[in-house]
Protein backbone atom coordinates (compact mmCIF):
# COMPACT_ATOMS: atom_id res chain seq x y z
CA UNK A 1 0.00 0.00 0.00
CA UNK A 2 1.28 3.47 -0.83
CA UNK A 3 2.34 5.75 2.02
CA UNK A 4 -0.54 8.17 1.46
CA UNK A 5 -3.06 5.33 1.67
CA UNK A 6 -1.60 4.21 4.98
CA UNK A 7 -1.69 7.79 6.23
CA UNK A 8 -5.43 7.95 5.43
CA UNK A 9 -6.06 4.57 7.08
CA UNK A 10 -4.17 5.60 10.23
CA UNK A 11 -6.14 8.86 10.38
CA UNK A 12 -9.38 6.87 10.29
CA UNK A 13 -8.11 4.54 13.00
CA UNK A 14 -7.27 7.53 15.21
CA UNK A 15 -10.93 8.47 15.11
CA UNK A 16 -12.01 4.92 15.90
CA UNK A 17 -9.65 4.78 18.88
CA UNK A 18 -11.88 7.36 20.56
CA UNK A 19 -14.61 4.70 20.77
CA UNK A 20 -12.40 2.05 22.41
CA UNK A 21 -13.37 1.01 25.91
CA UNK A 22 -11.36 2.59 28.71
CA UNK A 23 -10.30 1.23 32.07
CA UNK A 24 -12.83 3.52 33.75
CA UNK A 25 -15.63 2.10 31.62
CA UNK A 26 -14.61 -1.44 32.50
CA UNK A 27 -14.86 -0.42 36.15
CA UNK A 28 -18.46 0.62 35.42
CA UNK A 29 -19.12 -2.82 33.98
CA UNK A 30 -17.53 -4.54 36.96
CA UNK A 31 -19.65 -2.43 39.30
CA UNK A 32 -22.88 -3.15 37.41
CA UNK A 33 -25.50 -5.16 39.28
CA UNK A 34 -25.95 -7.82 36.60
CA UNK A 35 -24.88 -8.99 33.16
CA UNK A 36 -28.02 -7.38 31.75
CA UNK A 37 -26.90 -4.03 33.13
CA UNK A 38 -23.48 -4.60 31.53
CA UNK A 39 -25.10 -5.19 28.16
CA UNK A 40 -27.17 -2.02 28.55
CA UNK A 41 -23.98 -0.04 29.16
CA UNK A 42 -22.29 -1.66 26.17
CA UNK A 43 -25.27 -0.79 23.95
CA UNK A 44 -24.79 2.83 24.95
CA UNK A 45 -21.24 2.47 23.61
CA UNK A 46 -22.53 1.23 20.26
CA UNK A 47 -22.32 -2.50 20.87
CA UNK A 48 -25.29 -4.40 19.45
CA UNK A 49 -27.20 -6.85 21.63
CA UNK A 50 -27.33 -10.31 20.05
CA UNK A 51 -28.92 -13.66 20.87
CA UNK A 52 -26.19 -14.42 23.42
CA UNK A 53 -22.90 -13.07 24.75
CA UNK A 54 -20.68 -14.89 22.27
CA UNK A 55 -22.76 -13.70 19.32
CA UNK A 56 -22.39 -10.13 20.54
CA UNK A 57 -18.62 -10.48 20.93
CA UNK A 58 -18.29 -12.09 17.51
CA UNK A 59 -20.27 -9.23 15.98
CA UNK A 60 -17.78 -6.77 17.47
CA UNK A 61 -14.88 -8.78 16.09
CA UNK A 62 -16.47 -8.81 12.65
CA UNK A 63 -17.00 -5.04 12.89
CA UNK A 64 -13.25 -4.61 13.46
CA UNK A 65 -12.22 -6.71 10.49
CA UNK A 66 -14.78 -5.08 8.21
CA UNK A 67 -13.25 -1.71 9.08
CA UNK A 68 -9.72 -2.90 8.25
CA UNK A 69 -10.95 -4.40 4.96
CA UNK A 70 -12.52 -1.06 4.14
CA UNK A 71 -9.28 0.81 4.84
CA UNK A 72 -6.66 -1.35 3.12
CA UNK A 73 -6.53 -3.09 -0.23
CA UNK A 74 -3.97 -5.72 0.82
CA UNK A 75 -5.03 -7.66 3.91
CA UNK A 76 -2.12 -10.12 3.82
CA UNK A 77 0.02 -8.28 6.44
CA UNK A 78 -2.72 -8.99 8.97
CA UNK A 79 -2.87 -12.73 8.23
CA UNK A 80 -0.52 -13.21 11.18
CA UNK A 81 -3.53 -12.62 13.47
CA UNK A 82 -5.68 -15.19 11.64
CA UNK A 83 -3.44 -18.23 11.27
CA UNK A 84 -4.57 -19.55 14.66
CA UNK A 85 -8.13 -19.65 13.30
CA UNK A 86 -6.98 -21.56 10.20
CA UNK A 87 -5.35 -24.22 12.36
CA UNK A 88 -8.38 -24.33 14.67
CA UNK A 89 -10.48 -25.09 11.60
CA UNK A 90 -7.98 -27.73 10.51
CA UNK A 91 -8.23 -29.44 13.91
CA UNK A 92 -12.02 -29.30 13.73
CA UNK A 93 -12.04 -30.72 10.20
CA UNK A 94 -9.81 -33.66 11.14
CA UNK A 95 -11.94 -34.50 14.17
CA UNK A 96 -15.08 -34.12 12.08
CA UNK A 97 -13.67 -36.62 9.59
CA UNK A 98 -12.71 -39.00 12.40
CA UNK A 99 -16.15 -38.88 14.01
CA UNK A 100 -17.91 -38.81 10.64
CA UNK A 101 -20.31 -36.26 12.10
CA UNK A 102 -20.70 -32.80 10.54
CA UNK A 103 -20.20 -29.99 13.07
CA UNK A 104 -20.33 -26.73 11.08
CA UNK A 105 -20.95 -24.67 14.21
CA UNK A 106 -17.42 -25.22 15.55
CA UNK A 107 -15.66 -23.63 12.58
CA UNK A 108 -14.46 -20.04 12.55
CA UNK A 109 -15.11 -17.79 9.55
CA UNK A 110 -12.25 -15.49 10.62
CA UNK A 111 -9.36 -17.14 8.81
CA UNK A 112 -7.18 -16.70 5.77
CA UNK A 113 -8.71 -19.80 4.15
CA UNK A 114 -12.40 -20.59 3.73
CA UNK A 115 -13.37 -23.14 6.38
CA UNK A 116 -15.26 -25.20 3.78
CA UNK A 117 -12.09 -25.49 1.68
CA UNK A 118 -10.23 -26.91 4.67
CA UNK A 119 -13.10 -29.33 5.39
CA UNK A 120 -13.15 -30.54 1.79
CA UNK A 121 -9.37 -31.01 1.65
CA UNK A 122 -9.43 -33.08 4.83
CA UNK A 123 -12.54 -35.06 3.90
CA UNK A 124 -11.03 -36.00 0.52
CA UNK A 125 -7.52 -36.36 1.94
CA UNK A 126 -6.23 -33.89 -0.63
CA UNK A 127 -3.80 -32.08 1.64
CA UNK A 128 -2.01 -30.64 -1.38
CA UNK A 129 -4.96 -28.26 -1.76
CA UNK A 130 -3.97 -26.57 1.50
CA UNK A 131 -1.29 -23.86 1.74
CA UNK A 132 2.19 -25.34 1.57
CA UNK A 133 3.01 -24.73 5.26
CA UNK A 134 -0.14 -26.57 6.36
CA UNK A 135 0.23 -29.67 4.22
CA UNK A 136 2.76 -31.70 6.23
CA UNK A 137 1.32 -31.01 9.73
CA UNK A 138 -2.21 -31.57 8.38
CA UNK A 139 -1.32 -34.97 6.94
CA UNK A 140 0.60 -35.96 10.08
CA UNK A 141 -2.21 -34.89 12.43
CA UNK A 142 -4.79 -36.64 10.26
CA UNK A 143 -2.78 -39.87 10.31
CA UNK A 144 -2.38 -39.71 14.10
CA UNK A 145 -6.07 -39.08 14.62
CA UNK A 146 -7.22 -41.86 12.30
CA UNK A 147 -4.73 -44.43 13.56
CA UNK A 148 -4.88 -43.72 17.30
CA UNK A 149 -7.92 -41.54 17.98
CA UNK A 150 -5.61 -39.39 20.11
CA UNK A 151 -7.18 -35.94 19.85
CA UNK A 152 -4.63 -34.40 22.20
CA UNK A 153 -1.70 -35.46 20.05
CA UNK A 154 -3.51 -34.15 16.98
CA UNK A 155 -3.93 -30.81 18.76
CA UNK A 156 -0.26 -30.67 19.77
CA UNK A 157 0.92 -31.14 16.19
CA UNK A 158 -1.36 -28.41 14.84
CA UNK A 159 -0.97 -25.98 17.74
CA UNK A 160 2.79 -26.01 17.25
CA UNK A 161 2.37 -25.59 13.50
CA UNK A 162 0.10 -22.59 14.12
CA UNK A 163 2.68 -20.97 16.39
CA UNK A 164 5.44 -21.57 13.87
CA UNK A 165 3.27 -19.93 11.19
CA UNK A 166 2.67 -16.89 13.40
CA UNK A 167 6.36 -16.54 14.26
CA UNK A 168 7.42 -16.90 10.62
CA UNK A 169 4.83 -14.40 9.38
CA UNK A 170 5.91 -11.87 11.98
CA UNK A 171 9.55 -12.17 10.94
CA UNK A 172 8.84 -12.05 7.22
CA UNK A 173 6.51 -9.05 7.49
CA UNK A 174 9.43 -6.63 7.64
CA UNK A 175 7.54 -4.78 10.37
CA UNK A 176 9.11 -4.59 13.85
CA UNK A 177 5.72 -4.48 15.55
CA UNK A 178 4.43 -7.64 13.83
CA UNK A 179 7.74 -9.38 14.54
CA UNK A 180 7.31 -8.51 18.23
CA UNK A 181 3.75 -9.84 18.16
CA UNK A 182 4.83 -13.15 16.67
CA UNK A 183 7.71 -13.57 19.11
CA UNK A 184 5.67 -12.74 22.20
CA UNK A 185 2.78 -14.95 21.09
CA UNK A 186 5.04 -17.98 20.72
CA UNK A 187 6.99 -17.34 23.93
CA UNK A 188 3.83 -16.96 26.04
CA UNK A 189 2.32 -20.11 24.54
CA UNK A 190 5.51 -22.10 25.20
CA UNK A 191 5.69 -21.00 28.82
CA UNK A 192 2.04 -21.84 29.46
CA UNK A 193 2.50 -25.22 27.78
CA UNK A 194 5.51 -25.95 30.00
CA UNK A 195 3.50 -25.13 33.12
CA UNK A 196 0.59 -27.30 32.03
CA UNK A 197 2.96 -30.17 31.31
CA UNK A 198 4.18 -29.98 34.91
CA UNK A 199 0.64 -30.05 36.24
CA UNK A 200 -0.40 -33.00 34.08
CA UNK A 201 2.79 -35.00 34.55
CA UNK A 202 3.87 -34.91 30.91
CA UNK A 203 7.44 -35.89 30.15
CA UNK A 204 10.28 -34.33 28.20
CA UNK A 205 9.21 -35.91 24.89
CA UNK A 206 5.84 -34.17 25.13
CA UNK A 207 7.47 -30.76 25.43
CA UNK A 208 9.99 -31.46 22.68
CA UNK A 209 7.03 -32.12 20.38
CA UNK A 210 4.80 -29.33 21.67
CA UNK A 211 7.06 -26.29 22.04
CA UNK A 212 7.70 -24.02 19.08
CA UNK A 213 11.15 -22.40 18.74
CA UNK A 214 11.46 -18.66 19.35
CA UNK A 215 14.33 -16.20 19.81
CA UNK A 216 13.65 -15.01 23.38
CA UNK A 217 13.50 -18.46 24.98
CA UNK A 218 15.91 -21.38 24.84
CA UNK A 219 13.69 -24.39 24.21
CA UNK A 220 16.03 -26.93 25.80
CA UNK A 221 16.56 -24.77 28.88
CA UNK A 222 12.80 -24.32 29.27
CA UNK A 223 12.30 -28.08 29.06
CA UNK A 224 15.09 -28.63 31.62
CA UNK A 225 13.38 -26.10 33.88
CA UNK A 226 9.99 -27.80 33.51
CA UNK A 227 11.51 -31.06 34.69
CA UNK A 228 12.17 -29.26 38.01
CA UNK A 229 8.54 -28.17 38.38
CA UNK A 230 6.79 -24.81 38.25
CA UNK A 231 9.40 -23.17 40.45
CA UNK A 232 12.07 -24.34 38.04
CA UNK A 233 10.19 -22.57 35.23
CA UNK A 234 9.94 -19.41 37.35
CA UNK A 235 13.68 -19.45 38.05
CA UNK A 236 14.39 -19.86 34.33
CA UNK A 237 12.04 -16.98 33.44
CA UNK A 238 14.00 -14.70 35.77
CA UNK A 239 16.92 -15.02 33.33
CA UNK A 240 14.81 -14.09 30.28
CA UNK A 241 13.02 -10.96 28.97
CA UNK A 242 9.96 -12.30 30.81
CA UNK A 243 11.46 -12.05 34.29
CA UNK A 244 8.65 -9.80 35.55
CA UNK A 245 6.19 -12.59 34.81
CA UNK A 246 7.89 -15.07 37.14
CA UNK A 247 6.19 -13.73 40.26
CA UNK A 248 2.81 -13.76 38.49
CA UNK A 249 3.38 -17.38 37.52
CA UNK A 250 4.11 -18.19 41.16
CA UNK A 251 0.65 -16.81 41.97
CA UNK A 252 -1.23 -18.79 39.31
CA UNK A 253 -1.31 -19.64 35.62
CA UNK A 254 -4.29 -17.30 35.16
CA UNK A 255 -2.29 -14.44 36.73
CA UNK A 256 0.55 -15.18 34.32
CA UNK A 257 -1.82 -15.25 31.34
CA UNK A 258 -3.14 -11.84 32.39
CA UNK A 259 0.44 -10.57 32.70
CA UNK A 260 1.21 -11.77 29.15
CA UNK A 261 -1.84 -9.99 27.74
CA UNK A 262 -0.98 -6.82 29.64
CA UNK A 263 2.60 -6.97 28.37
CA UNK A 264 1.29 -7.11 24.81
CA UNK A 265 -0.95 -4.08 25.44
CA UNK A 266 1.94 -2.10 26.94
CA UNK A 267 3.97 -2.81 23.83
CA UNK A 268 1.04 -1.72 21.65
CA UNK A 269 0.60 1.68 23.25
CA UNK A 270 3.44 3.52 21.46
CA UNK A 271 1.58 2.87 18.20
CA UNK A 272 -1.03 5.42 19.29
CA UNK A 273 1.53 8.08 18.41
CA UNK A 274 2.77 6.53 15.18
CA UNK A 275 1.21 8.36 12.20
CA UNK A 276 2.57 6.05 9.51
CA UNK A 277 2.62 2.43 8.37
CA UNK A 278 0.55 -0.62 9.17
CA UNK A 279 1.55 -0.91 12.85
CA UNK A 280 -1.20 1.43 14.17
CA UNK A 281 -3.79 -0.65 12.27
CA UNK A 282 -2.39 -3.88 13.69
CA UNK A 283 -2.37 -2.36 17.16
CA UNK A 284 -6.02 -1.37 16.79
CA UNK A 285 -6.97 -4.95 15.86
CA UNK A 286 -5.20 -6.29 18.96
CA UNK A 287 -6.68 -3.55 21.16
CA UNK A 288 -10.16 -4.58 20.04
CA UNK A 289 -9.38 -8.24 20.69
CA UNK A 290 -8.18 -7.29 24.14
CA UNK A 291 -11.34 -5.39 25.02
CA UNK A 292 -13.51 -8.22 23.67
CA UNK A 293 -11.62 -10.63 25.92
CA UNK A 294 -12.12 -8.36 28.95
CA UNK A 295 -15.84 -7.94 28.26
CA UNK A 296 -16.16 -11.72 27.98
CA UNK A 297 -14.45 -12.11 31.38
CA UNK A 298 -16.77 -9.56 32.98
CA UNK A 299 -19.97 -10.99 31.51
CA UNK A 300 -18.96 -14.53 32.48
CA UNK A 301 -18.11 -13.35 35.99
CA UNK A 302 -21.47 -11.64 36.35
CA UNK A 303 -23.36 -14.67 35.09
CA UNK A 304 -21.47 -16.91 37.53
CA UNK A 305 -21.98 -14.41 40.38
CA UNK A 306 -18.28 -13.86 41.03
CA UNK A 307 -17.29 -11.01 43.32
CA UNK A 308 -16.23 -7.69 41.83
CA UNK A 309 -12.71 -8.19 43.16
CA UNK A 310 -12.46 -11.63 41.57
CA UNK A 311 -13.56 -10.24 38.21
CA UNK A 312 -11.24 -7.26 38.53
CA UNK A 313 -8.24 -9.57 39.04
CA UNK A 314 -8.93 -11.20 35.66
CA UNK A 315 -9.63 -8.12 33.54
CA UNK A 316 -6.86 -6.92 31.21
CA UNK A 317 -5.37 -3.46 30.86
CA UNK A 318 -6.91 -1.31 28.11
CA UNK A 319 -5.16 0.28 25.13
CA UNK A 320 -6.61 3.73 25.90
Amino acid sequence: MAGMEYAYAVARIRGKELTLLTGDFLEQLIGAASSEDCIRLLKEKGWKEEADDEAMLEAEREKTWNLIRELVSDMSPFDVFLYVNDYHNLKAAIKEAYLQTPRPEVFSDQGTIEADNIRKAVKNRKFGELPKEMQEPAERAYRVMMQTGNGQLCDIILDRAALEAVEKAGKESGDDFLKMYGELTVAAADIKMAVRSVRTGKGRKFLEDALAPCETLDKEELIDAAEKGTEGICLYLEKTPYSDGAEELRRSISAFERWCDNLMIRRLKPQRYNPFGLSPLAAYILARENEIKSVRIILSGKRHQLSQESIRERVREMYV
